[in-house]
């Protein structure tokens, strides 16, 4: 069989399978992102977007694997011949920080959020929406964990945020799919490069050490009130008191390291699986957070059932019990007909996966 390969951020969407149409299925592989079967090619994607492999869909699984690693060495060689000079733990963090937000991504269910089995609350977004943001930060979270390296100063990771934030709206045209990623991400991310850098392991100390060291007082000192385009967490917080993401970094992310990774390494220790224990690690974040984004859309009224409805779920067992993807997948009708989207809930999440990646993967 002749293979067709892409390599590059661009080139799955300029092919007739646009995954604005195409259905993807999550393969469950640590090395893919996702397979999708459509009437003429089968598409696979490495887990830091770094490259594509196009075959009709009856070919044999060994033969994709083949055709996959050889591609995915390829891309590798070209993305670090375009990036000369930055260091290679940079790319590491950066690989981490896209598989975070694209297992994310690929979890289901999740109340009123987009998955590739749906839409969720959105209108105005799917799934492929969410790979073209991703394939866009490839770079960004390259750039911003360097700039932790070398000691970079707030004022130059905020610069390095717009612009990903500009190159984001211009892959999604203009639909805001990582916002709150590129933002709580990228802390994390320089947070991280900057604990490389010192040769320090990034446990949850280190990492929330180097956040209130290093960027509290420019965080602090951010003026949200004259923001162009202010966020929906911004909107909140004037309105509702609610701190959002903002809020989390200046107290270096207590969602993250006190709520979430918590209990993601308890189910994890319990036997649960990836999946599973990120389900359960999703409702403790639903039941505990004050999710601006719910609050956007569904005002208090929205955010106190969608966290009775999280604690009433974790109360009868969480993903443990009998029964539990039922009672989940309801949930996700009824957030999903409210027009209620936790889409703080979802980055915290990712941003808790993508530290604990940090801590596990191998090097």
């Amino acid at each position: 069989m002749n293979l067709k390969l892409a390599v590059g951020k661009n080139r799955p969407f300029d092919t007739p399978a646009s995954l604005d149409t195409a259905p993807c299925a999550y393969t469950g592989r640590t090395d893919l992102i996702f397979a999708e079967t459509v009437t003429t090619p089968f598409v696979l994607i490495t887990s830091d977007l770094a490259a594509v492999v196009w075959q009709p869909s009856r070919m044999a699984s060994g033969s994709i694997s083949a055709a996959l690693s050889a591609v995915y060495r390829r891309s590798e060689r070209e993305m670090y011949r375009s990036m000369n000079g930055v260091p290679r733990g940079a790319h590491r963090i950066a690989r981490l920080a896209v598989r975070s937000l694209y297992r994310e991504l690929a979890l289901y269910p999740k109340p009123g959020l987009v998955s590739f089995r749906d839409n969720g609350a959105h209108l105005d977004m799917n799934a492929a929406t969410f790979v073209r943001s991703l394939f866009s930060l490839r770079g960004y979270f390259v750039a911003i964990a360097a700039a932790g390296m070398r000691d970079a100063k707030f004022n130059e990771l905020q610069q390095i945020g717009l612009a990903a934030e500009t190159r984001m709206l211009h892959a999604t045209r203009g639909i805001n799919t990582h916002r709150g990623a590129i933002f709580t991400h990228g802390i994390l991310a320089a947070a991280a490069g900057r604990a490389a850098a010192r040769n320090l392991t990034p446990t949850d100390d280190n990492l929330r050490a180097i956040v209130t060291a290093n960027w509290s007082r420019d965080l602090r000192a951010i003026d949200v009130h004259r923001a162009a385009t202010p966020s929906h967490g911004q909107l909140m917080a004037a309105r509702h008191g609610a701190t959002g993401a903002r809020g989390e970094a200046l107290l270096a992310f207590p969602s993250v390291f006190e709520s979430a990774l918590p209990a993601l390494r308890s189910a994890l220790a319990r036997g649960a699986d990836t999946q599973h224990a990120l389900l359960h690690t999703f409702f403790v974040l639903l039941a505990e957070t004050t999710d601006t984004n719910v609050l956007f859309r569904g005002g208090a009224e929205g955010l106190r059932f969608i966290q009775t409805q999280a604690a009433d779920f974790l109360e009868r067992g969480s993903v443990f019990a009998a029964g539990w993807q039922a009672r989940a997948e309801s949930l996700h009708r009824q957030c999903s007909m409210q027009n209620l989207s936790p889409g703080g809930c979802a980055d915290l999440l990712a941003a808790a996966w993508f530290v604990h990646q940090l801590q596990t993967d191998p090097l």
